[in-house]
């Protein structure tokens, strides 16, 4: 079982992670174990726990990594099936109490997802639309674009796809769902196209991406999991632990740039000598600005194009 999938910012994600030799580390998109395998590389006898709610990611894992997942390996690898909003709560259950020297993400939709045809996210492949990252989930892209109302269609294409025609798409669905349910990617498709108008097909890509991404958005919650899961990182992280962030979207980039803020950045009172130690930062930015790809990934990797990295410390 092969998960082709190459990944972004490789050395830049996890060489800024400073990884210790005998450390305890998080990969919380696990994947195709692209990070994952040269973070462990780094490491001689420390632990790399992977997250990953995609259950043919972790299968996966299991065949391609089986060496490292023996309880005796060094390095030692350990699969979670499970979101990375639970972070802490996993973390526990393996008796992980005492905090990590390390997390990293790699957000967004995985290649092989797209490339699945049935897993129904891509535009591309005629599917059931689906779009579901975790399997087990009941929430699906069929339920969304059937059940919604119209206000609610045109405000998750508009706030998660940044969709301008969002208005003219949602009342486009639910006029077509009044005649028999939408059941496949093709047939959103069509509905998108047929709801935008002509002079804007002919420019900025495909007609349906932005509402693909705003609808995969919200079937998996992935800012709500995102936020969750930052905060939990940032709390578990032990004192000199860093935490690096792959974001492709500007939403996910926000939500990033505003916790570590929030995180790194006091306000001091105007008189005040010292900074007391309940207010001092819990983090110190590693980049002020977020890292991108190079010129020669850029060539290599067409995912790259729109990679953001932003790292952080905890103090």
């Amino acid at each position: 079982m092969k998960f082709k999938h190459t990944s972004v910012l490789l050395h830049e994600t996890i060489d800024n992670l400073k990884p210790k030799n005998d450390g305890l580390y998080v990969d919380a998109t696990f994947g195709g174990g692209g990070h994952a395998k040269y973070l462990l590389s780094k490491i001689d006898t420390g632990t790399l726990i992977g997250f990953d709610q995609d259950e043919y990611a972790i299968k996966s894992a299991e065949l391609n990594f089986a060496n490292l997942l023996k309880p005796d390996s060094e390095p030692k690898l350990q699969l979670v099936h499970d979101n990375f909003s639970n972070l802490e709560e996993n973390l526990v259950k393996l008796g992980y109490t005492d905090g990590i020297d390390g997390i990293y993400y790699d957000l967004g939709v995985s290649s092989p997802q797209f490339d699945q045809a049935d897993r129904g996210f891509s535009y591309r492949y005629n599917a059931r639309l689906d779009m579901r990252m975790n399997q087990d989930q009941d929430l699906d892209a069929y339920q969304l674009v059937n059940t919604l109302s119209q206000k609610e269609l045109a405000d998750i294409l508009y706030q998660y796809g940044d969709e301008k025609f969002s208005r003219q798409i949602a009342h486009k669905i639910v006029e077509k769902r009044k005649e028999k349910p939408i059941v496949t990617t093709f047939e959103l498709v069509d509905i998108i196209k047929d709801a935008i108008p002509a002079y804007a097909r002919r420019t900025g890509g495909h007609p349906a991406k932005k509402s693909f991404q705003a609808l995969r958005v919200a079937v998996n919650h992935e800012l709500d999991v995102l936020q969750a899961s930052l905060e939990e990182a940032i709390k578990v992280l032990r004192p000199g632990g860093r935490i690096s962030v792959i974001t492709f979207q500007s939403h996910e980039d926000k939500i990033v740039k505003k916790i570590f803020k929030k995180y790194s950045e006091v306000e001091v009172p105007r008189g005040m000598p010292f900074i007391p130690d309940d207010m001092k930062p819990t983090l110190k930015l590693v980049n002020r600005k977020p890292i991108v790809a190079s010129d020669s990934e850029l060539e290599n990797n067409n995912r790259s194009h729109s990679a953001k990295l932003r790292v952080a410390e905890k103090l």
